[in-house]
């Protein structure tokens, strides 16, 4: 018999009848106009700890959220931006800059900066929630009838921290982010009708995992590899790869199943793994934590991955924000390094109605605000793209914080009939985006030095022609060599041209360093907008 906590239950209640008054806030997420909020960002990544180190300096991934301060145009709207550890004066002073019409001081006095002062590796929101003044703190800095929480991601901690703040969470409730994993994503799209790679349920061991993959190979014969997920993995690096072409002699109808099983559970030590360092050792002591899938590899010569991006307001209704083509490294084109904004125009309608699909779906589920769907879309020459959909983000993803930079930055208009972004001029707007301009020369450069070379070589994005860099993930750059950038432009071209600028500029200034070599050579971002990888 299950025993349930009546405590969780009320926390759950409260949690919800706190997200019912969003249907009188929500509208000045979005808007600028002169209505009073406060709004609270915490940038927590409550995600699963261990497969979030896999990525180069996640612990400033609090950043990405950064662009948030842009709602401080509203000159009504009061900010609280809470990170682990304080931010470089420099990084905020650089945001503030970017607000057209708003006085710098003006802005500065409606912002409040809060840490924990803890870079342990914990969740922010556990961080927050474990020091009780510091909560009281943030209380008493809102005015809580006027007030909503944002975030990265909802889970059981932002779900804590809104009930013992009063403040309503704008994101889906903790208990519906199983929707955004490997397996909850395969369960949407076989509901929603969206057509996706064959594949597996959730298991928990390794025996089931290969029990499963043979059993994937049986249906599909002809299949040549097959992709191993971690339910719960992260921008692909919870993934893996297994080569079902060395094993041919166990095919099926070449041999038992009891064989093509044996066969492929010894062959789950030659996984080839996207995540650097990863090995069969730990990947599979992951299973029991966090349950595993395996998926079709979708095959083809010529590839690409775009994604769309919604939103479900809290009145339900489900709307496309918009369509990327990814970029993608690593061993197999698995690893999210940035995006180009809008997708291809062969196939972003498709998307956009396939983002509804799911989008409905989700809502039909209780889900709210951001979701991402991405996809594999492979040229079948006359026939067209095929499109098959991969995962959902439940949550603020890669694509999120350089579309919505352009949209704060702009005030502009995203067009369903095309999928264009218009500004207000009515000019149509593209970007090249990227977390990952990662190279080792780049070590050692502090953010004031950042600074002075984006004022030197005049890279900043200029508000009268609405074109140039936004930069991002700073405070990663003097230990990593890492740097988020988006480059805006009005065309494709302009926007790949201003990108490159920015990447010869920085290794102009860093030659003296003599280190020319990319921390992770095979993670080199592609910059050419035609050549896809």
């Amino acid at each position: 018999m299950t025993t349930i906590n009546l405590s969780e239950l009320e926390q759950c209640d409260q949690f919800r009848h706190l997200q019912l008054t969003l249907r009188e806030r929500w509208k000045t997420i979005e808007l600028f106009d002169n209505s009073e909020a406060d709004i609270l960002v915490v940038p927590s990544l409550s995600i699963d700890q261990r497969e979030l180190q896999k990525i180069s300096g996640c612990e400033h991934y609090e950043e990405r959220l950064l662009f948030s301060l842009m709602r401080l145009r509203n000159p009504r709207t009061r900010l609280i931006y809470v990170t682990s550890v304080p931010l470089h004066p420099s990084i905020i002073e650089y945001y503030l800059q970017l607000l057209p019409g708003i006085p710098f001081s003006h802005a500065r006095n409606r912002l409040l900066l809060l840490s924990t002062y803890d870079s342990s590796l914990k969740p922010l929101s556990q961080k927050i929630l474990e020091r009780p003044r510091l909560l009281e703190r943030i209380r008493q800095a809102l005015r809580l009838e006027k007030s909503f929480m944002i975030c990265y991601n909802s889970a059981s901690w932002e779900g804590e921290l809104s009930v013992k703040l009063g403040v309503p969470l704008y994101a889906a409730a903790p208990d519906l982010q199983i929707w955004g994993s490997k397996s909850g994503s395969r369960q949407i799209f076989a509901e929603s009708g969206v057509p996706h790679p064959d594949g597996s349920k959730k298991v928990w061991n390794s025996a089931d995992l290969a029990e499963v993959a043979a059993e994937l190979w049986e249906r599909q014969p002809t299949l040549q590899r097959i992709v191993v997920k971690l339910n719960e993995g992260i921008s692909g690096e919870g993934n893996a790869l297994l080569d079902l072409r060395p094993i041919a002699s166990v095919a099926p109808e070449q041999s038992s199943h009891a064989e093509r099983v044996a066969t492929i559970s010894d062959r789950f030590s030659t996984l080839r793994f996207q995540a650097k360092q990863e090995t069969w050792e730990n990947f599979s002591g992951r299973i029991p934590e966090l349950g595993a899938i395996v998926e079709a590899f979708v095959e083809g010569e010529i590839k690409r991955s775009p994604s769309v991006q919604g939103r479900i307001t809290p009145t339900g209704e489900v709307e496309i924000l918009s369509t990327h083509d990814q970029i993608l490294g690593g061993p197999d084109g698995q690893i999210y390094l940035g995006c180009r904004f809008p997708a291809d125009e062969s196939y972003r309608l498709q998307l956009q109605q396939l983002g509804l699909k799911v989008g409905r779906k989700l809502a039909e589920k209780g889900a709210l605000e951001r979701f991402g769907v991405d996809f594999i879309t492979v040229d079948q020459g006359k026939q067209g793209w095929d499109i098959q959909a991969i995962e959902i983000n439940l949550r603020k993803g890669g694509t999120t914080h350089p579309f919505m930079t352009l949209k704060l930055l702009t005030n502009g208009r995203y067009d369903l009939s095309t999928g264009l972004f218009y500004s207000q001029q009515g000019r149509p707007k593209y970007y090249i985006a990227t977390d990952n301009l990662q190279k080792d020369r780049y070590r050692g450069l502090l953010p004031n030095d950042l600074m002075d070379i984006i004022a030197h070589h005049r890279l900043h994005f200029d508000s009268g022609t609405e074109t140039g860099t936004v930069f991002h993930l700073m405070g990663c750059l003097s230990q990593f060599g890492k740097l988020g950038l988006t480059s805006i432009g009005d065309s494709p071209q302009q926007a790949e041209e201003i990108y490159n600028k920015v990447v010869k500029v920085l290794d102009e200034e860093t030659r003296s360093n003599n280190r020319d070599l990319p921390l992770f050579s095979d993670y080199a971002f592609p910059v050419s907008w035609d050549g896809y990888e």
